[in-house]
């Protein structure tokens, strides 16, 4: 005796159909798809830090000891013993030599006060200790080095550094590099005196309010175009068109034209008409 098999009728296909789109299933394949694009951003970014440490001489082991006794003395009741943070101050832990050697090269840190930012300042150590900090925090954990000199000769492509910079850094600190105002009392700095070395730095570390453009967004040598039409506007040129009236962009140009440009025109005005005739 043969079993006859039922045919499959459109209201049995749409349970079992219902059934493969449950909201568990729904929650474990955002799940799934969450942890993959968060394994895979994880791996980028291990692999963009991990080359940008590379390449950097190991560090000697009284340069790090000398380090750890500036840091104790001078950085750890922000920071921590430790360097692993506080309330009062951010973990060091994988912030690499390069973050140190903008912070303290430029005099931002050791902060004076707590403020929305850290303004540059006179540096407080000399190239020693500041290399010694950095050898300290760099022997932590592995980050962003300090960068080769190859790239900071400022001997790229001046006009590709130059739309990179419009690209990526302009909205902020003004296509003439001068600088702008941020939200609550935070800004970007200029850039026009700022030494190479610190601009590269600051591209690999993001301080303050600036993104990190690592390798992956920006490579060495976009790096380094940019810093060549940074030094190369400021540098080499000069001020292009007259009086750069503070490098402000069409605010200024635009109130120059407003109180001369105009007030002469009316003045101008005035004149012919009272002009006996």
């Amino acid at each position: 005796m043969f079993r006859t098999t039922k045919p499959r009728t459109a209201k049995t296909a749409t349970r079992k159909t219902a059934r493969r789109r449950t909201p568990l299933a729904t929650a474990a394949l955002l799940g799934a798809g969450l942890l993959l694009t968060g394994g895979a951003y994880t791996a980028i970014d291990s692999a963009t830090t991990a080359a940008a440490a590379q390449g950097a001489a190991p560090a000697a082991a009284s340069d790090i000891e000398n380090g750890a006794a500036l840091f104790g003395a001078n950085c750890a009741t922000c920071h921590g013993m430790n360097a692993a943070g506080t309330e009062n101050g951010p973990s060091l832990i994988g912030v690499g030599a390069a973050a140190v050697d903008f912070q303290v090269g430029t005099g931002r840190m050791p902060m004076q006060a707590n403020a929305a930012q850290a303004p540059a300042k006179p540096v407080q150590f000399d190239e020693q200790g500041i290399s010694d900090l950095a050898d300290y925090v760099a022997s932590l954990a592995p980050g962003p080095a300090v960068p080769d000199e190859q790239y900071l000769q400022a001997d790229g492509d001046a006009a590709r550094g130059a739309e990179l910079f419009r690209i990526n850094c302009a909205m902020c600190h003004n296509v003439a590099g001068a600088g702008g105002a941020l939200t609550e009392g935070k800004f970007a700095p200029e850039l026009m005196t700022v030494e190479p070395v610190h601009l590269y730095e600051a591209m690999i570390t993001g301080p303050q309010n600036m993104p990190v453009f690592n390798d992956a967004n920006l490579t060495p040598q976009d790096k380094a175009d940019i810093i060549t039409a940074i030094r190369w506007q400021t540098e080499v040129t000069g001020t292009i068109g007259g009086n750069s009236l503070g490098s402000l962009g069409p605010v200024s140009e635009g109130l120059f034209i407003w109180i001369f440009g105009i007030g002469a025109g009316v003045a101008m005005a005035v004149w012919i008409a009272t002009r006996p005739n």
